[in-house]
């Protein structure tokens, strides 16, 4: 009698470390990163490639561990009750009850997945041979369970769970989770993040407005216009003929000082018009990633931005598109216009023309970006008129002072964050 005791007793042992690996595979396969285990499956591990065949089956997977789990512990608790039983007699059902209870829990639950939990990715690889077997074996059970599940849901009429988030949501999602744990920097995160940006934006979003573009009047004096150029420090000037609507090139600043050179820097002999490029219009309703993509198949770096009517609204370039990624771009000829000024008190002074996204970049805020492009922008839309000066106003947990307005445009603002 001993004798059957003690193999009962290591019977139960034995289930119960079954269990533990079973609660454990589990938890490892649920809290894994499934980039990594990619990764190495592409560098030709053929655990990882077993866990990417068994996480694409959730259902079956998951039904062959719950499966397995329960059958060891029904089987340890009745092995565990008939011992107790056989010691103390009818009080031994309570007692095995409480004393497997514990052991479940601690040994079979909280142990394997906490050890699950701090390294997923280490004990999926490890337990992979075996859970793909144990998937194997129990595959026809899981099968008809799922059927079984599918049809009670289905006549309970619960349809099958689509995702509420995108691929992209669930990667800003991660990302930002990431930043607030401390893994990816700010920097790192808004690279991220206007990477994914780019399918969302449209050019008039991140475009350079008609009011601060630099153009050339195509009637102006040569000698004007290289003075102009050489000023500007921009590469590409758009050139308009009898309006400014009417673009009539690109005049690009290297092709003028060649021609300079070429006619022995007499402006009189240069002919700027065979200088001009073609303009290349563009309709400001592209999305941002498929004008970088049009930039890269053209091999240009310049588009005139119109609307549906065909009117000017601005230009956009490939340093534009690449600024939305990477943040403001700036060289050693570049003039720095400070559009965002903090103050001691912590209100910011800002530009009414500085773009909002680049104004939530700068101070790592959250306004909203896609009910206007600019802060005065942003102002307008939720007053629903034009603040006059010294007005204030308080949206999304910000107080908006407006410093000044000249016409119908607001120029200054001071912005407070209510926190602050």
């Amino acid at each position: 009698m001993t004798t059957t005791i003690a193999l009962t007793l290591f019977f139960i042992v034995l289930l119960l470390a079954v269990s533990a690996f079973f609660s454990g595979s589990e938890t490892a396969l649920t809290a894994l990163s499934r980039a990594r285990i990619h990764q190495l499956s592409r560098k030709g591990s053929s655990r990882a490639a077993m866990i990417e065949v068994l996480i694409s089956s959730k259902e079956k997977f998951l039904g062959a561990i719950l499966l397995g789990n329960n059958l060891v512990n029904i089987l340890a608790s009745a092995l565990a009750t008939s011992v107790f039983l056989h010691f103390f007699g009818s009080k031994g059902v309570l007692i095995a009850t409480v004393v497997m209870t514990a052991l479940v829990v601690v040994f079979a639950e909280v142990l394997p997945k906490t050890y699950a939990i701090g390294n997923p990715d280490r004990m999926a690889l490890g337990v992979a041979p075996v859970l793909r077997l144990v998937v194997a074996v129990f595959s026809p059970v899981t099968m008809a369970v799922e059927w079984l599940v599918r049809l009670t849901l289905k006549l309970l009429g619960a349809g099958k769970d689509t995702s509420v988030l995108s691929a992209q949501e669930e990667l800003r999602g991660a990302i930002a989770l990431h930043h607030k744990e401390g893994g990816v920097i700010r920097r790192d995160r808004d690279m991220l993040g206007g990477i994914l940006d780019l399918q969302e934006l449209e050019v008039s979003d991140i475009m350079i407005h008609r009011t601060k573009m630099k153009m050339i009047d195509a009637e102006t004096p040569v000698d004007s216009i290289i003075s102009k150029v050489v000023k500007s420090g921009i590469t590409r000037l758009p050139v308009w003929k009898d309006e400014p609507d009417n673009i009539i090139g690109i005049l690009h600043a290297k092709d003028l000082f060649q021609a300079m050179n070429d006619a022995g820097n007499d402006p009189q002999k240069i002919r700027l018009e065979e200088l001009y490029t073609p303009p290349w219009f563009v309709p400001e309703t592209t999305s941002v990633r498929d004008q970088l993509n049009a930039f890269l198949r053209r091999k240009t770096h310049f588009a005139i931005v119109v609307d549906e009517y065909g009117e000017v609204q601005g230009l956009i370039t490939l340093e534009d598109i690449l600024e939305e990624i990477v943040g403001e771009i700036a060289d050693e000829h570049d003039t720095v216009i400070n559009g965002v000024r903090p103050q001691p008190d912590g209100s910011v002074n800002v530009d009414g023309s500085i773009p909002v996204r680049d104004l939530n970049r700068a101070m790592d805020w959250q306004l909203p970006d896609d009910q206007a492009t600019t802060v005065a922008g942003l102002v307008i839309h939720e007053a629903q008129t034009i603040p006059e000066a010294g007005q204030t106003f308080t949206y999304y947990g910000y107080r908006f002072h407006v410093l000044k307005r000249k016409r119908n445009r607001i120029t200054s603002l001071r912005i407070t964050p209510l926190g602050s």
